[in-house]
């Protein structure tokens, strides 16, 4: 437990953490993820993105119910804790901040490529410099920000969904629901489209900020995650009239190629401003949940203490936004992370898995079990659903993560 004068301000109402939730999930992963869903399912697309919410509805409930219990910052790393023991916190843990590391970069890129493709790297670390200041400046002000990327992001996808299905190249045909990439296709694109539904638990990482918690995280995940599955169910189906399932699986900007196809090109700049605003939104909420986790984490002596120190002025976790922060623009300046992520999205299935069998543990009742249950078994299922190489390197970060608190015991026992 934090000591008194180390703990962060409750700022946060129902309105600012249901787009706090948005900002996160309505992000730049609907302008790029909907391609290799449809690659990995065909025209099974939709019932892909049927499962992936039915799995995330699962996790928000788990999420909700444990953030209700410990209103502190660090979501999943702080349930796994208290409900299964030191070891599944740390593991989730370590599954959000490296894989979302990883993420925040391939953000601060995806906003270079959109704004100035020659010097991708550079605006990248300008992205990261300038979210990582508004994040230190305080709670209010991150909210704030949030709201305005939210607004830009929904309409430019409400534009999307409009011109599309108003147009003359729309043809419902090519909404046909059949498993042409078979039940294991459809799976794939659950796991690759799961990865943009997982905003929802920023919500839950940022609790110790939220005002009567217990009120207010239960309303605002579903809240958040039911605004985004009908944004991602409007903008699949439209962009899927328009290109079917064999055009979107070979875009590379599917957004973009439907609206161009529908005969507005006219609107491609605005969807490219509307990409790059998404990924600034997704960074911004990305920054904000891995210094909340690397300040629960210090805070219980699995990284430096001195990241557990709060600012007494903002009352924000200023060192741990910092630390994130240069090591977010050290990557971004220097890798070129955007093809990378793979194990991003099996890192956060291990993150929710851990939530879900921590959420087991809170009643006997076999009713109020069902909904864990069927979280956990989806998570699983979905994280070995990926492609090969994401589940080997998803596997191995988090071999990586296990022996080091392996050897941390063993030092501190010795």
């Amino acid at each position: 437990m934090a000591q008194s004068g180390s703990e962060l301000r409750r700022t946060l109402g129902v309105g600012d953490a249901v787009v706090i939730g948005l900002g996160s999930m309505v992000g730049a992963g609907i302008f790029a993820a909907l391609g290799p869903a449809a690659r990995a399912a065909g025209s099974g697309l939709l019932l892909g993105l049927a499962v992936a919410a039915v799995v995330a509805y699962c996790n928000a409930t788990s999420s909700a119910r444990l953030a209700a219990l410990y209103p502190a910052s660090g979501g999943t790393y702080v349930y796994g804790r208290e409900r299964l023991g030191a070891f599944w916190g740390y593991l989730a843990g370590w599954s959000f901040i490296v894989g979302k590391t990883a993420s925040c970069a391939a953000m601060a890129l995806t906003v270079g490529a959109y704004v100035w493709p020659e010097q991708a790297h550079a605006v990248a670390v300008g992205a990261v410099v300038a979210l990582t200041a508004v994040n230190y400046g305080g709670m209010h002000k991150s909210a704030r920000l949030t709201r305005v990327i939210v607004s830009v992001v929904l309409a430019v996808l409400a534009s999307v969904v409009v011109v599309c299905l108003g147009s003359d190249a729309s043809d419902a045909g090519r909404l046909d629901v059949g498993v042409s990439g078979g039940a294991g296709g459809v799976l794939q694109a659950a796991g690759l489209l799961f990865f943009a539904f997982a905003g929802y638990a920023r919500i839950a990482t940022l609790g110790e900020e939220v005002r009567d918690p217990a009120r207010t995280i239960p309303r605002a995940i579903p809240m958040a995650l039911g605004v985004a599955l009908v944004v991602y169910a409007a903008v699949a189906v439209a962009v899927l009239s328009v290109l079917g399932p064999e055009g979107l699986g070979r875009a590379s900007a599917p957004l973009a190629d439907a609206v161009r196809t529908a005969g507005v090109p006219g609107l491609v700049p605005v969807v490219r401003v509307g990409a790059a605003v998404a990924a600034l939104g997704s960074l911004l909420a990305l920054i904000l949940g891995v210094s909340r986790t690397t300040l629960a984490m210090a805070r219980d002596g699995h990284l430096p203490g001195a990241l557990a120190e709060v600012h007494p002025r903002f009352q924000v976790p200023h060192r741990a936004e910092l630390a994130v922060g240069a090591v977010v623009a050290a990557l971004a300046a220097t890798v070129d992370v955007r093809g990378a992520i793979g194990f991003s999205s099996f890192g956060v299935l291990a993150y929710y898995a851990v939530a879900n069998a921590s959420a087991w543990t809170l009643s006997s009742a076999p009713a109020a079990r069902l909904v864990p249950v069927v979280g956990l078994v989806g998570c699983v299922t979905l994280a070995f659903a990926l492609p090969a190489l994401s589940v080997v390197v998803g596997a191995a970060v988090l071999g990586v993560g296990v022996a080091a608190y392996g050897v941390r015991g063993w030092w501190r026992t010795a």
